[in-house]
């Protein structure tokens, strides 16, 4: 346990504790300002903790696990506020969660089996990088004026892309566990 116990890993469960701070600014106060600040810190320990782990030689399996999973998390939870406000359409709700949720079955049959869980691609970072940057702009895009409009131009482009990207390695990464499954060796390229 001493070992989890690095600077990479504090900024991991820093952005983790961000997660009910934004649901309650952004659905009890609807305080978007605040809201977006912290999803803006998240996305910034997301990089550092991931940066400072390789540069200081601190990667550790709770970094692999909880990264990814953090990810998933604030996604998640982005979504569940999107939908009680009504930011984005029910359609790509489902899209994001049943990608989720089907990787989640996936994951659970490997780790059953030992087969190690997924490697996160070049593709899928971009994926999640891309619905990092649309999410808080299409909260600003809630507000008034020209700035609303840009944020919601903006951030359309960045959800589009990243629904797309995150859809494209969603069935990459099943396919690859799915082989696993079957006993099959897969390379992901992606």
């Amino acid at each position: 346990m001493i070992a989890s116990l690095t600077v990479p890993n504090a900024l991991t469960f820093l952005r983790f504790l961000g997660i009910p701070v934004f649901i309650h600014l952004a659905i009890n106060l609807e305080a978007d300002g605040w809201a977006i600040v912290v999803l803006a810190i998240g996305g910034a320990t997301d990089y550092f903790d991931g940066k400072i782990a390789r540069a200081w030689d601190q990667t550790s399996r709770f970094g692999e696990i909880a990264d990814p999973a953090i990810d998933r998390l604030y996604i998640f939870a982005i979504l569940i506020v999107f939908l009680i406000r009504e930011i984005v359409p029910l359609w790509m709700i489902v899209l994001l969660i049943g990608r989720d949720l089907i990787l989640g079955v996936i994951t659970l049959a490997m780790t059953r089996r030992s087969i190690p869980p997924f490697t996160v691609t070049y593709l899928g970072k971009a994926a999640t990088f891309n619905l990092m940057y649309a999410f808080p702009l299409l909260l600003l895009a809630q507000s008034e004026g020209t700035w609303g409009e840009i944020a919601f131009i903006t951030g359309w482009s960045f959800a589009i892309w990243g629904v797309a990207l995150y859809i494209s390695t969603g069935i990459g990464y099943a396919r690859q566990g799915i082989s696993q499954l079957r006993g099959e060796n897969v390379i992901n390229s992606r």
